[in-house]
């Protein structure tokens, strides 16, 4: 029974240690005199100077703390003594502007019911520590942390961690049921490599339009993309929103194949929450940006559908579809009048005391609780919505109905653990208004950032992105899975315009690819089986 709960410690250490210094660079795990960690019921005393010791032996010193330690696996002791040593932040590190914003606040107030300094489970004691000791040096470990913490003892609650890694466990068994559960679905149809090729012309630009606007100092910089001549004349016109930190060179690749099919297609940028804030984020001139930054991005949406109807655009249609990601695509729900559902502060609480790292969507819905939304007014000439890895599961519930009536077409992927499939995608789907033209678009393999890889380096579809970000998480062949949902977008939109009939859920394989195009009825089996 010991080896065994010394097991769960090791791989629980582990856990939790890479969970909050990976995400937000911070690990507020013991106190200034000494650190009390509580396991069935039972009160463990480490002091922390001999918890400093055993780091300067390179674990090697001998004491009584060693005989706690080693409950640990081998592998635990490494993580803990790494993390010790680890310096948690520099002077100007973006983990501490992370901190500084909305959404770094509420971790620290969340993991302070788990680690408890004192009574504090604000965690504004380790916060306001870590800014005293980057006035005097230029980095912070976690030692320097624990020594300097004005605290008597910090509380680690290893029950309650238990607990909510059992939740973890099962958030992620439910994702693993969808993919056995899309596995199982049958038809699924082949599709030959060859048919899915790219399409030339990637040297064409947009056309660059400054928008002035009373709400922002400096004009918008909007991406035109002109339809092609030649192609079928669209009643329809594209406004396409990035998702927070995103460029608008992210979306060449849509923009590009929908304006050589007809669409004429608008490109926003949203100064204050674009790439241009992640770059002051890293440099840490500037805290994360969150959910406060819509109202101005509803109002740059605003300023620019009022712009067209005063012919500031070189195109006709008056019909609109908007289109966006992550963010954009939550954007494009409020603008088109779905305002959140009564009781998202209750909802907030539950979700947030669950931590759950598995929808990291949660922490910006919830910031909406503090953030004032107007109630947007009508757009009459919404043709349709497409949201790319949409989210919105707590602000319209499954039980609920947002007012949105128009087709909409929610695309995500299975390896999204930013706006996951089972929760964002088609618990969102469900509580929006049932339309017959309406379909969710799940691609296994694709992740939350595939739409943002940007330009092909070689032949297997990998290419490079603006954020730098490693393989695991931008997901399977990433420019691949672009042209699959260009097409499918694409297609979309030409049932929406000609009134055709996209039919009965649909299943392809491409390559290793798997894609699978729901209706309602599919959606709801799906969610029946978790």
């Amino acid at each position: 029974m010991l080896l065994g709960r010394s097991k769960v410690r090791g791989a629980l250490a582990g856990l939790f240690c890479s969970l909050v210094v990976g995400v937000f660079g911070v690990t507020p795990i013991n106190a200034a005199d000494r650190l009390e960690v509580q396991l069935d019921e039972m009160l463990i005393p480490i002091p922390i100077d001999e918890l400093g010791e055993w780091v300067s032996s390179k674990g090697r010193n001998y004491s009584e703390l060693t005989a706690w330690i080693n409950l640990l696996s081998e592998e635990g002791r490494a993580v803990l003594l790494k993390l010790l040593q680890a310096p948690l932040l520099k002077d100007q590190s973006m983990a501490r502007r992370i901190l500084q914003s909305w959404a770094g606040r509420q971790l620290l107030d969340e993991v302070s019911d788990l680690i408890r300094v004192d009574e504090d489970r604000s965690g504004a004691s380790v916060l306001k520590t870590l800014e005293s000791l980057l006035e005097n040096q230029s980095q912070v470990t976690t030692l320097d942390l624990l020594q300097e913490l004005p605290a008597e003892s910090i509380r680690l609650d290893l029950d309650a961690i238990l607990l909510l890694a059992r939740r973890w466990r099962y958030q992620i068994q439910s994702q693993q049921k969808l993919l056995l559960a899309l596995d199982r679905l049958s038809s699924i149809r082949e599709i030959p490599n060859a048919e899915l090729r790219t399409e030339g012309g990637s040297q064409v630009k947009p056309e660059k339009f400054p928008l002035k606007v009373d709400h922002r100092s400096k004009p918008l910089s909007l991406d035109v993309w002109r339809s092609r001549r030649g192609v079928p004349n669209r009643q329809s016109w594209v406004l396409l929103m990035p998702g927070l930190g995103g460029s608008q060179d992210h979306f060449h690749w849509l923009a590009r194949s929908l304006s050589r099919k007809g669409w004429s297609v608008v490109v926003l940028e949203h100064p204050g929450s674009d790439l241009g804030a992640v770059q002051e984020l890293l440099e840490g001139s500037r805290p994360l940006p969150g959910a406060e930054v819509l109202p101005e991005r509803l109002a740059d949406l605003k300023s620019v559908l009022l712009a067209n109807e005063q012919g500031f655009f070189p195109f006709s249609e008056k019909e609109l579809i908007l289109m966006g990601h992550s963010l954009g695509a939550l954007t494009a729900l409020l603008a088109a009048g779905a305002y959140p559902d009564p009781g998202l502060t209750g909802r907030c609480k539950k979700a947030l005391d669950d931590l759950s790292l598995t929808n990291l969507s949660q922490f910006l819905q919830c910031q909406l609780v503090d953030v004032d939304l107007l109630t947007q007014p009508d757009i009459p000439n919404l043709k349709a919505i497409v949201g790319i890895n949409s989210f919105g599961s707590l602000l319209w519930p499954i039980d609920g109905e947002s007012s949105v009536s128009v087709p909409i077409l929610l695309v995500g992927g299975t390896y999204d653990l930013i706006t996951p499939a089972l929760s964002e995608q088609l618990g969102l789907f469900m509580s929006l208004a049932e339309n017959v033209s309406s379909r969710t678009l799940l691609v296994e393999g694709a992740s939350h950032f595939s739409p943002i890889r940007v330009v092909e380096k070689d032949g297997e579809g990998k290419g490079y992105d603006l954020f730098k970000l490693g393989e695991e998480l931008v997901g399977v062949q990433p420019l691949i899975v672009q042209l699959l949902l260009a097409a499918e977008i694409s297609t979309f939109l030409d049932e929406v315009e000609n009134k055709k009939d996209l039919g009965p859920s649909l299943h392809k394989q491409i390559g290793g690819l798997r894609l699978h195009r729901l209706n309602r009825s599919t959606v709801k089996n799906l969610l029946s089986i978790q």
